[in-house]
């Protein structure tokens, strides 16, 4: 069977993004900024809507915009097993 989705609040993705060094930077309306720099001092930037619940299509673009984080340390927080 295929990994799903797991579902999740706004918080627990702010947390799970925080955990692999991202911050928020700025926060307006209905949306965040998070903001990390890598180790060769290239700056990463996601953002994440502040809807509660989050759909999971879009769970899903937040898992992909997170490209630059290795794969399997993603796969441990957004995806079953």
């Amino acid at each position: 069977m295929a990994p799903r989705l797991k579902r999740f609040t706004t918080r627990q993705v702010v947390a799970a993004l925080h955990s692999f060094g991202f911050e928020v930077v700025a926060s307006r309306g209905s949306h965040a900024k998070l903001r990390r720099v890598g180790g060769d001092g290239s700056v990463q930037i996601l953002t994440v809507p502040l809807h509660g619940d989050l759909a999971a299509g879009t769970l899903l673009a937040v898992y992909r915009a997170a490209r630059f984080i290795p794969d399997a340390e993603l796969r441990e927080w957004f995806l079953t097993k």
